[in-house]
């Protein structure tokens, strides 16, 4: 019986959201609009990404991979930035880790929705904000087998449905 009451106590543990996946960040939160320097040229920005930090990685994962997605930018959204194969030794990003060739060794760039094989800053049109969802992924492979030739929406699809886990945090902007 004792086993059993133990057992139960640690099951109860391990799905407790305190052991969940986390991601922070020092330079945005959940809801609050992101500072210009993270923002396009268009609106002052300098498309900076920004400081990010994540914990509590599965032991079975054997790679990260982040993406920045903006579900308002017509029907099927946007995405600012992907990157897969980030090696799980590594627990966040430096400020600027978005930027052409700042990714660490291992890590892979993908196309955004520009193409551009870095972060692009939030730019939207003139009205309500957009929320953009920045998501960390525990992949249970070193090196991710996306697709070659695979678009934004694709890469981002076929993340979402290989990772073991995820951890998001959603900052907003709206047009100056």
């Amino acid at each position: 019986m004792l086993r059993y009451l133990a057992a139960a106590g640690l099951a109860i543990f391990a799905v407790t959201p305190a052991f969940a996946m986390q991601l922070t960040s020092r330079d945005v939160q959940e809801g609050k609009s992101f500072d210009v320097k993270f923002v396009c040229a268009r609106y002052g920005g300098q498309s900076t990404s920004p400081e990010l930090a994540w914990r509590a990685v599965p032991a079975k994962a054997k790679s990260l991979a982040i993406t920045m997605f903006d579900p308002d930018a017509g029907k099927a959204g946007y995405w600012h930035w992907l990157a897969a194969d980030i090696p799980v030794s590594v627990k966040g990003f430096a400020e600027g880790a978005g930027a052409a060739g700042a990714l660490p060794p291992g890590a892979t760039a993908l196309p955004n929705g520009a193409g551009h094989l870095n972060y692009d800053g939030p730019c939207p049109p003139a009205g309500p904000a957009h929320h953009y969802q920045i998501t960390v992924y525990a992949m249970p492979d070193a090196k991710s087998a996306i697709p070659s030739g695979a678009k934004a929406p694709e890469i981002g699809k076929w993340l979402a449905d290989h990772a073991l886990a995820t951890a998001r945090l959603t900052p907003v902007y709206a047009k100056p």
